[in-house]
Order: structure tokens, then sequence, then C-alpha cells
């Protein structure tokens, strides 16, 4: 049998040649980063896949022929997780469409959100999320940006308890409204909270990600690249020569390992339009993470840059 370093390099090697078969799971699952769900104890591969902006292609044929190979790499390298919203735009419909060509690959954790102030109208987006994804039940609703989430968390729970879903969440973004979250965080019963989490960005570090550890409560990190922006910043420089140490060959990886290393951290969801970026994304998936002492080291890089 292959060593797991030596399977890991034929898998890239497929992928950066364009190899398209569609895989129930990754080639190797032994080696892969999961991490468990608290509430259940049910294991999900530590990075997913987000769709703000990168899936909003409409009914455009080139882009909807590069976001199903774009997701077929993702289930290759053994992806699960899948984020999107109503307010992505046309996402969940091409998210819907590339997933019914990959005839909806085994593993797929589908994740989506509700972002109404009307509780209705909440209602009526799920229903329409079901019809766009093709799917019966969803893995995870979540309330996008805590838009009148007491009212939606009573549709979600009501959903929960009839078995037409199985998590529940919340979430933020760009860092904000981190106050209110740690309420709701203390007071409700949730599944998931996803949050803005990176390099850069490390006020979570200092209550949310404990907070969510302390209450049983998985957490989703979106915006692990700024948008980007981390790529703009620091791509321009080498690599220290001891990323190498835990298996860091690209800045995606270097970014994403750092935030992996989080123990409260459930699963990362970096977002692509890229077939080649989405096979640098998924390498975090594999090898070593940092310890403490490398996380500092990782920070004071960056910082040096």
């Amino acid at each position: 049998m292959m060593p797991d370093l030596n399977r890991r390099r034929l898998l890239w090697a497929l992928l950066a040649a364009g190899a398209c078969a569609t895989l129930p799971r990754p080639l190797w699952a032994t080696g892969m980063q999961s991490r468990t769900i608290p509430s259940s104890g049910e294991a999900i591969p530590a990075i997913g896949m987000g769709t703000w902006l990168t899936f909003d292609v409409g009914t455009d044929p080139q882009g909807l022929s590069t976001r199903t190979e774009v997701l077929r790499t993702f289930f290759m390298a053994g992806g699960g997780l899948i984020d999107s919203s109503p307010m992505y735009g046309s996402s969940e419909q091409v998210v819907g469409h590339c997933l019914e060509r990959l005839g909806y690959p085994g593993g797929l954790f589908a994740a989506t959100k509700v972002w109404t102030p009307l509780e209705f109208h909440g209602r009526m987006q799920i229903e329409q999320s079901h019809e766009l994804w093709g799917l019966e039940r969803f893995d995870l609703i979540q309330v996008h940006n805590l838009v009148a989430w007491e009212k939606q968390l009573d549709t979600l729970r009501a959903m929960k308890a009839a078995g037409r879903l199985r998590y529940i969440g919340v979430t933020t973004s760009h860092g904000r409204r981190h106050d209110e979250l740690e309420r709701i965080l203390r007071r409700e019963s949730l599944d998931f909270v996803q949050l803005t989490y990176n390099l850069l960005d490390r006020e979570a570090e200092q209550r949310l990600l404990p907070l969510a550890a302390e209450r049983g409560v998985a957490v989703i990190v979106n915006r692990p690249f700024r948008r980007g922006a981390l790529f703009e910043r620091f791509a321009r420089y080498p690599l220290p020569p001891w990323a190498a140490e835990i298996e860091v060959r690209n800045w995606a990886q270097f970014f994403l390992k750092f935030i992996l290393s989080h123990p409260a951290v459930t699963c990362a969801i970096p977002a692509t339009r890229r077939v080649d970026h989405m096979t640098e994304n998924m390498g975090a998936l594999y090898g070593p993470l940092p310890g403490p002492r490398m996380r500092e080291q990782m920070i004071d890089y960056v910082a040096s840059l």
C-alpha cells in the first residue's frame, strides 16, 4: 500500500492534470483532517466550501461548467460541507445544478441560511432552497447575520423536531456583532455558529471561540482569506522555510492550517471559482497542523512582512 504522502501527491497530480472522474469519497480518508460536531459526535471534513460571489453565475454555460469542475475537485479531494444562502444571488441554483451533474456525491453536507425579517417569508425561503439544491432535507440551516434570529430559530427548531433538518445555527461575518453573538451563544441551544476568523482577524479568539467550545457548539469559519486580501498582501513574499514541517506548499494552505489548528474550529469555508485554487485549498485537509508554538511563529511572520 502507498504511504499517505505518496497518495496525497498522486491525487494532486490527478487534479492538476484535470482528472474529472466522479468519486463518492476521496482516494484516501484516513489521513484527512476531520472535526467532530459536538452536539452529535458526527465527523465532517475540516475544509468546506463557501459560495458567496464565486457561484453567482446564473445560467451562463461556461460559468456552470467551470463551477461543476470546481465542485468535482472539492469532492475528489475529500470535501463535504457546502455553504450557501438566499442572499448570494443565483448561488443556490448553481450549486443545485452542479450537484445534479455530479450525481449528488456521497459525503455532501448541505448547509444554507435563512435571511429575512419575516417568519413566514423565512419558511418560503427555506422551501425554495430545497427546490434550488434539489434536496428534501438540509444538514444545516443557519440564521444569516442574525436577521430576526429569534423568530427564525423557532422555525428551524420546529423543522429539526419534525426530522426535516439535522442541525441549526446562526452566523455573523466581517467580524461584526460579536457582542450580540456572545449573548446568543450563552443563552441559546445551537449546533453551529459561523463567524469570521483568519490570521489577521483574530478577535474571535478572545471570547467567541472559547465560549463555543465551552457550550459544545461547532464553529464554521468564513472569510478565511479576507476575500482574497491576504493573498494580495502576502503572496509576493516567500513562505517561511519551517512551513514545510506541516506540509504547507502555498499561502492558501498556510492561512487555512492556521485556522484549523485552533481547537474550537470545526470547518473553514474558503470560496473560489477556480479548480487550481480549490486544489490548493483542499491540500490543507492533509498533513500535520501547527502546534501553539508554530501558530505564534505564523502570526509573527506575517506581521514582519
